[in-house]
């Protein structure tokens, strides 16, 4: 019932519409009820008769029925699938909202196909039972409600006879609908796997090419769709047995009410008209009865996809505002870290204990063994995560009390990973400032060092890059990035070393650029080069999450510790 409550949400904005729908449909479904009825006047009173006039007058009304029916048909499949959508837009439009509130931690425990089969899966299946099932619903209950009361109109003794089965057919959807919710979750889950599978392999397909293993991820994707098809034929099964079992006790009835029926037509006791239309009645119920125990088999799927989806909207943000949290006016970049403790798992910590202060301006340096929390602590300056223990504070003020917006608008990054969306170069840059107009995007991609092989491509500012900014060169889209980063002109850096991967003329030219962007600014460099965080203000050295030493280059390399191997390491290298 919870379920239902949450999706009753989202339809009451368009209840005027639907309930439109559905009074077109209940017309719709009362044309065909009243057709056998016909049936059985022309029977006893025309035929009998021979009353020519009657019987064009039935033909008569017989069409225009059939028009009105026709126009009902059209009003509640229009009117009740604009409402479907609009629905669905809505629900998806909260699901994507709610996924962007969310923390990273979040992303990090999910694989990213897995994330957007709820957006996908979970979605479709949720659209399927509003568009389609409701009507269905609504049709069938009518046309199943009507024959009842019209069955019982010509003769209650009859009705008896078929009410013996009745219950029995009824219980059986009812269990088979139980067991369908359970196996729908399951379907959707393994249709999220799949989804998982290939977001994975397409991303790798470099990696699967360069080590032939072609052949192995297509044994691991005939695992992956047999479990798929596994859980789809338990679904198949259950609704392949309903549809017997319902055929099975829907002859029972009908033949107990022939052989009935006929002894009351020879006695007296009915006409032939009444029999004929009550068989037709009865006849035709098994299948209101077959398509409701249908679409209550959807709308259990629909349900277990709804269910995924609230689970997820459910999902209490861990980076969220906390109440009172006032607007970060623009700042200094005064930034200090005060016994910062951080763990993604309980009892196993991260950074332990972390405390150091960066002056407005300068240039901070984090450097350490692989896995020594290095990237864990630019992380949390922008509230990616948030301490376990301790408090960052900028120019003062605790960040826990500021906006995450008015936050993250302070600060810049630029990832060793260079991420770029499909669209174009101008589009790319113009994302660090929405506002920003041509001359500052071109004037931010000339600091970066990109305006000239901008000005190269086929297309200039409004060449489209591709997937990820596939058809640029690595050093390409790192001065991209950092064309970016300048427009937004942040006054916190955080730079993971945008160099460590790059051939030697592209390092150059993009150490110039970050040269650049970091001018007066506090910037925070995760290094991976020892050989290029020399002239930093301070240099952390991070072991197994502790600072085992902090201070300026000279000065660790005279102390002889941690950083001074590391240093004398490259420096032979």
């Amino acid at each position: 019932m919870r379920i239902y409550v949450r999706i009753s949400r989202y339809i009451k904005p368009y209840s005027l519409a639907i309930i439109s729908a559905l009074v077109c449909t209940i017309f719709a479904s009362a044309v065909n009820l009243y057709l056998p009825k016909i049936i059985g006047n022309v029977i006893d009173n025309v035929l009998a008769t021979k009353d020519v006039a009657t019987l064009n007058l039935i033909a008569v009304t017989v069409i225009v029925l059939i028009v009105l029916q026709g126009i009902f048909m059209y009003g509640q499949t229009y009117l009740m699938a604009y409402s479907s959508q609009k629905i669905i837009i809505d629900i998806r439009r909260d699901l994507y909202q709610h996924l962007q509130k969310l923390s990273m931690l979040f992303f990090e425990k999910r694989p990213i196909g897995t994330i957007m089969s709820y957006i996908t899966n979970d979605v479709a299946a949720l659209q399927t039972a509003l568009v389609n099932n409701v009507i269905d619903f609504v049709n069938h209950s009518v046309t199943l409600v009507g024959s009842i009361i019209l069955l019982l109109y010509i003769d209650w003794k009859l009705s008896l006879l078929m009410f013996v089965s009745f219950p029995l057919i009824l219980y059986t959807v009812n269990v088979s609908g139980q067991k369908m919710r359970i196996k729908s979750r399951t379907l959707q889950e393994r249709a999220a796997d799949i989804t998982a599978f290939l977001q994975e392999t397409i991303l790798a397909v470099r990696v699967i090419k360069s080590f032939s293993r072609e052949s192995y991820e297509l044994e691991r994707f005939d695992y992956e769709n047999k479990r798929n098809f596994q859980a789809q034929m338990k679904i198949i099964q259950v609704m392949a047995i309903i549809t017997p079992i319902i055929n099975i006790l829907s002859t029972i009835g009908i033949t107990a009410i022939i052989w009935f029926g006929g002894h009351e037509v020879i006695n007296g006791n009915l006409t032939s008209g009444a029999l004929i239309s009550f068989l037709v009645y009865v006849i035709n119920l098994p299948t209101p009865v077959k398509r409701l125990s249908n679409v209550y088999a959807d709308i259990q799927r629909a349900l277990a996809a709804a269910q995924r989806i609230f689970e997820v909207l459910d999902i209490e943000p861990e980076g969220k505002n906390l109440r009172g949290a006032k607007e970060l006016s623009p700042v200094d970049g005064y930034v200090s870290f005060n016994n910062v403790s951080f763990e993604y798992k309980p009892g196993k910590p991260v950074l332990t204990n972390v405390s150091f202060e960066a002056k407005p301006g300068e240039l901070i340096a984090v450097v350490g063994p692989s896995g020594a929390g290095k990237t864990t602590v630019v992380n949390l300056i922008p509230r990616f995560y948030n301490p376990t223990d301790g408090s960052i504070r900028i120019d003062n003020i605790d960040i826990d009390t500021i906006t995450l917006q008015s936050l993250r608008e302070q600060i810049g990054i630029v990832p060793q990973e260079t991420i770029l969306f499909s669209g174009t170069i101008y589009q790319n840059i113009l994302y660090g400032n929405l506002d920003a107009s041509q001359e500052d995007v071109i004037a931010a991609a000339k600091v970066a060092n990109a305006h000239n092989f901008i000005m190269e491509m086929s297309n200039g500012y409004e060449t489209t890059i591709g997937e990820r900014g596939s058809q640029l060169s690595g050093g390409q889209r790192q001065r991209i990035a950092i064309a970016r980063a300048v427009l937004k002109n942040p006054r916190i850096l955080i730079l993971d070393e945008a160099t460590s991967a790059l051939d030697t003329e592209n390092e150059v030219l993009v150490q110039q650029a970050l040269d650049r962007l970091m001018l007066g600014r506090t910037s925070f460099v995760i290094a991976h080069r020892l050989s290029t965080i020399q002239r930093a203000n301070l240099i952390i050295v991070l072991e197994k999450g502790k600072i085992v030493e902090s201070g300026d280059h000279d000065t660790l390399i005279k102390s002889g510790g941690l950083y001074s191997k590391l240093y004398r390491i490259e420096f032979k290298q």
